[in-house]
């Protein structure tokens, strides 16, 4: 079975649609230069409707481990998205789970990369857009992706009720990831 991950929660009214629309996982965007960027008074009330059994995910860039730390003191996060160019030991040092994003393009070694963040507990694959972190809209070629990739995938970019089913048929990822999509 795919899990879904909503990520760009912004609403409660968006936290309840996406739970009750089953929803696995849901992401707090903690990223100043996106449009779904949440705050952390934001961030409170929105964990205060998540329902039980929802993982809850922090999305950060290049952000400071003081305010990954900051974040943390303040929102229930079950796991850590990181999608800059964080190091393995930085994605580490925060005692909880985490996904290391990668921005999908020809050339880019995903083997490489899940050797490198072995301790994540998956990749979550986007597209690679120049200047942008994800949450793009832009979608990739899937058949970049090693069929032997070692640790569990989480598919993002450009997914949406048009295309997800054949993402899943062709990927078959652990997760599905989408932002901008819905």
């Amino acid at each position: 079975m795919t899990r879904i991950k909503i990520c760009g929660i912004t609403r409660v009214e968006d936290v309840i649609d996406a739970v009750h629309s089953g929803a696995d996982a849901l992401g707090l965007v903690f990223y100043d230069r996106s449009p779904r960027n949440v705050s952390l008074q934001q961030a409170v009330k929105l964990t205060e409707v998540i329902f039980p059994f929802v993982t809850l995910v922090g999305l950060f860039v290049n952000a400071s481990a003081e305010f990954v730390r900051e974040v943390l003191r303040v929102v229930p996060l079950d796991v850590l998205q990181f999608h800059g160019e964080e190091t393995p030991e930085f994605c580490a040092q925060f005692g909880r789970p985490y996904l290391k994003a990668i921005r999908v393009k020809a050339g880019v070694d995903l083997v490489q990369y899940a050797a490198d963040f072995a301790g994540a507990q998956g990749l979550l694959l986007d597209a690679f857009v120049e200047g942008a972190h994800g949450g793009t809209g832009a979608s990739f070629d899937w058949a970049l992706i090693p069929y032997d990739l070692p640790l569990p995938l989480i598919l993002s970019g450009g997914l949406h009720a048009g295309n997800v089913a054949e993402a899943i048929r062709q990927v078959r990822p652990y997760a599905v990831d989408v932002s901008s999509g819905v």
